[in-house]
């Protein structure tokens, strides 16, 4: 347990001292909420959905944790680049250990991310349905953490300069999150963008923190927490198993 905690540690240091990098965690999905939430928002409620803002929180929340976790396989590729990944895989130390502490550092950051464009957005007029679904709320961001940090782990464990990981990252990150129900209801999207919805996992990600939220939901909350738990044991080995194949 020692190593897992130094290693979480390891990544919370090196976040927080990015006060730049704190900064611009906000930046898009700011514009997201406020350009698209106060844009659209009368569109919305015009055609008898509500309201966008209240609608699209959850989604640009889901967007924060997205971009945050999948870049911190950035620090996979800098550790090769420095040494620090060799010297730390030659240690007596499993490598399931070395790879769940630093995961679970990523997880972490990703979610604070979250919480804190949660508390920024009821500032600008967001407000949950029920304060009692909250730790559902943390729960599902907590799982979808752990997923895409997972995922990313494999794609830095994979790659070995930082362009091929950008490109990989944007390959995989916008249609996840375009193609999600993280901006638009799903109830009257044509057939092909509804399929592709239901295929993706980020909608249920989106779908069961948007419940939580404001008591909306298309698939389900049971049916959320399944696909989410297949998702993340899936992502987790994926990035387990290309982990496990660094050479040291």
């Amino acid at each position: 347990m020692e190593v897992i905690k130094i290693l979480w540690l390891r990544q919370i240091k090196r976040f927080m001292r990015s006060g730049i990098r704190i900064i611009m965690g906000f930046v898009q999905p700011l514009v997201y909420m406020l350009a698209l939430g106060y844009g659209l928002n009368a569109v919305f409620q015009g055609s008898g959905n509500g309201s966008y803002i209240q609608f699209i929180v959850p989604g640009v929340m889901v967007q924060t944790i997205m971009f945050t976790s999948m870049f911190w396989g950035a620090n996979i590729i800098f550790d090769k680049q420095f040494g620090f990944l060799k010297e730390t895989l030659v240690a007596p130390v499993s490598r399931g250990k070395i790879m769940f502490g630093s995961v679970l550092g990523g997880a972490t950051i990703s979610c604070v991310q979250g919480l804190i464009l949660f508390i920024i957005a009821m500032i600008f007029g967001f407000r949950p349905v029920s304060w009692e679904y909250i730790p559902l709320t943390i729960l599902f961001m907590a799982m979808l953490s752990l997923a895409i940090v997972g995922v990313s782990a494999g794609v830095g464990a994979m790659v070995n300069d930082m362009q091929a990981f950008v490109a990989v990252n944007n390959f995989l990150l916008i249609p996840l999150f375009f193609l999600s129900s993280a901006l638009f209801p799903l109830d009257h999207v044509p057939q092909v963008m509804k399929v592709i919805a239901y295929a993706n996992p980020i909608s249920y990600a989106v779908d069961a923190i948007r419940f939580t939220l404001i008591n909306r939901s298309h698939f389900g909350l049971l049916t959320d927490f399944i696909v989410m738990s297949v998702t993340l044991i899936a992502f987790l080995g994926f990035g387990t198993y290309r982990f496990n194949k660094i050479q040291a």
